[in-house]
């Protein structure tokens, strides 16, 4: 899709199909954001290069203050540049850059005003919208749903874009940092983008795991108990080095 660009006068009201736009401010770039905008480019690239998402169907964003960078809508991740920074205030206002903001914002900005998440990180996995299309819940194939908090639940359906959508993902995330979003896709979030991405890149492995044990004719796979997987959680909170963000990959 071609690169979307607003006119700086152009304002946008909340029932006209889009965020808030107030005067953007491409211009006037923190360090801080630079920076993080770099690090938010490079993370976006890595779920093309990783298999995580086909194109620019999927979308990341990281908090820099009460700043929400966010990748732009329909634009080729290998095309973003430094003075692409797009950013928008907790309320949707645009404050930064000219490009339109993901359509999937009202997801972003609802783990953001409800958790104490730093990042985002929107894919389309395959094998995780597979199995967003025949579970409820991902079964407990592996003990590293303890990462995320539990066992993973699945969003009901919404079109993407919606306050209904972001509603139906806040009650499937609650307690956990992760969910699938039935015939769509995956969302986590995290202290840090590397978190984040580490969650998304567990979450695609578990649904992979679990399609192919599930796959073996004439045999079941055996599936972690509640207080099994609570075993695991608090061993996970001690792990990995000391001052490392818990939970940022990796397992035993």
């Amino acid at each position: 899709m071609a690169e979307q660009r607003r006119d700086q006068g152009d304002v946008r009201g909340p029932g006209e199909g889009g965020p808030q736009v107030s005067e953007p401010r491409g211009s006037g770039v923190r360090q801080e954001e630079a920076s993080a905008w770099a690090t938010l480019v490079a993370a976006a690239r890595r779920t093309v290069s990783d298999g995580l998402v086909v194109g620019t169907s999927g979308n990341v964003s990281v908090r820099v203050g009460d700043i929400v960078l966010v990748t732009p809508s329909g634009v080729p991740y290998d095309r973003l540049a430094p003075d692409d920074v797009t950013g928008v205030d907790l309320d949707g206002r645009q404050v930064l850059g000219a490009l339109v903001p993901t359509s999937e914002l009202p997801m972003h900005l609802a783990i953001y005003r409800s958790t104490d998440a730093r990042a985002v990180v929107h894919t389309h996995a395959v094998h995780a919208t597979a199995v967003s299309t025949l579970v409820p819940e991902l079964p407990l194939i592996h003990y590293m749903a303890a990462a995320l908090g539990g066992p993973v639940r699945v969003a009901p359906y919404a079109t993407y874009g919606t306050a209904e959508l972001a509603e139906n993902m806040l009650r499937a995330l609650a307690g956990r940092s992760g969910c699938l979003l039935q015939n769509h896709g995956t969302i986590t979030y995290g202290a840090t983008l590397d978190q984040a991405y580490d969650r998304t890149a567990q979450l695609e492995w578990m649904c992979r795991l679990w399609l192919t044990a599930s796959s073996v004719p004439g045999l079941t796979p055996s599936l972690l108990s509640h207080d099994e997987l609570a075993e695991v959680g608090e061993r996970l909170r001690g792990y990995g080095q000391p001052g490392a963000v818990p939970g940022a990959g990796g397992g035993a």
